[in-house]
């Protein structure tokens, strides 16, 4: 592609993805963080606390594949701004619930599970806009952004609610962070295109250079064109991702919903201490994100994708297994921060690799396959929310831990079920799309 003075378009775009992702995380983790000074004013226990984390993500779950079919169906532009709005009322109206109001828990749940609703189309649109924007060949990378976005948000959050929080109280915690969503929306809205021909800003020679490195024609990337549910659903290698990234999701949500509150309560942490460590893991997350992002491409242009997406793949869920069950024996509480960080780390490497995998192989399902794909992840984000407590009151925080571990040792062998050649379309692949 020739050189250019200006940042191609399409990566302007992919970095408001990764500040959206931030927003979004933050929104998401805030709770976490404000959840000691909820449970004073709401006089709820750790395991209905369990439960309000829980709700969030069940709404985020089941509203993955159906938020996948409308970025299909309407394009990431609108789909992304309309959840926005969505998700700042729902995070406003958690501050909102008042002490005391009867029905507090069912309210609380409520609420949460709708927030999740309206995130939930977040990453589904963002993998339609990278299978319409994104070349084959950057396709790595440019989720790598995405998702270091995560670690970006979920790691600023801690020092950044603990200060509001502080000075100002949770709930204010919470306005601030509906606030920046929505502003995040409207920059959205006004710079973002569903296609590269759509957009103004795009000049021809970019048009080109995206053009030919799709797997698939741009005229089969037409709105409309989405595969059945049947076809997605009984693929194997959507079932095999998915369950890998219910693994995933497990072991990622011990850090989003109780990581902060076990360094504090079982580690013995103070509330100052607690937030800086806490950062840790979501630093992490954001470096390897975008370094796994990086390696992947690098190892796909070389080795093919079975090597850079599915190898990727099993190394990282494989090394999060070790970082994640040798945490258990260290003493340490500052130590054991940084070998968990290592595991939430070694986990991130692999992000990039799930989202690029189900952008080749759906071409025009991209976002409903990779809703289904996200909604495993974030059932096993719910089942952790609840769990781990459980767990951690019958047979210690360790035990919370080892079963994260076992589970990412599981995930790692899923991909090797995995041919990312093989596209659902029931057309041949050509040697280059092989590559």
């Amino acid at each position: 592609m020739p050189n250019q003075s200006r940042l191609p378009v399409r990566w302007m775009l992919i970095f408001w993805m990764f500040v959206m992702s931030a927003i979004a995380y933050l929104d998401r983790v805030n709770i976490s963080i404000a959840a000691q000074h909820m449970q004073k004013d709401f006089h709820v226990t750790d395991i209905q606390l369990g439960w309000v984390f829980s709700a969030f993500v069940i709404g985020y779950a089941l509203f993955q594949a159906p938020g996948g079919r409308l970025a299909d169906r309407f394009g990431p532009r609108l789909v992304v701004s309309f959840g926005v709005i969505w998700w700042g009322v729902f995070t406003s109206l958690t501050a909102a619930v008042p002490a005391g109001i009867a029905g507090l828990l069912v309210i609380l749940i409520s609420v949460r599970f709708l927030l999740g609703m309206g995130e939930a189309v977040v990453y589904p649109s963002s993998n339609r806009l990278v299978a319409n924007w994104i070349p084959s060949q950057e396709r790595g990378i440019a989720n790598g952004l995405i998702f270091c976005g995560v670690g970006a948000g979920a790691g600023i959050t801690p020092p950044l609610i603990t200060w509001i929080l502080v000075n100002y109280g949770w709930r204010e915690s919470f306005w601030v962070s509906a606030i920046l969503g929505l502003l995040a929306g409207v920059v959205w809205y006004v710079i973002a295109r569903d296609a590269p021909e759509e957009h103004p800003w795009v000049t021809p020679e970019e048009v080109q250079f995206i053009e030919a490195g799709l797997p698939e024609p741009p005229s089969e990337l037409e709105k409309g064109k989405a595969l059945p549910w049947g076809v997605i659903l009984g693929n194997k290698d959507v079932l095999a991702i998915s369950l890998s990234y219910f693994a995933y999701g497990y072991t990622a949500y011990i850090f989003f919903s109780w990581f902060f509150i076990y360094l504090n309560r079982v580690r013995g942490l103070d509330l100052k201490s607690s937030s800086v460590y806490s950062m840790l893991p979501f630093m992490a997350m954001a470096v390897c994100s975008l370094a796994g992002g990086w390696i992947s491409d690098r190892l796909t242009a070389r080795y093919g994708k079975r090597v850079g997406r599915c190898g990727m793949g099993v190394f990282g869920i494989g090394l999060a297994a070790v970082f994640v069950a040798l945490a258990t024996e260290v003493q340490s509480p500052q130590l054991a921060c940084i070998v968990l960080a290592g595991g939430a780390g070694a986990l991130y490497l692999s992000q990039s690799s799930f989202w690029s995998v189900t952008a080749d192989i759906a071409g025009a399902s991209a976002g409903s396959v990779s809703g289904v794909m996200n909604m495993g992840g974030q059932i096993g984000g719910a089942v952790t929310a609840s769990l781990t407590p459980i767990i951690a009151a019958k047979f210690g925080w360790s035990a919370s831990f080892l079963v994260a571990a076992g589970l990412c040792a599981a995930g790692s062998l899923a991909w090797l079920l995995v041919d990312p050649n093989r596209e659902l379309a029931t057309r041949p692949v050509s040697a280059a799309q092989a590559r």
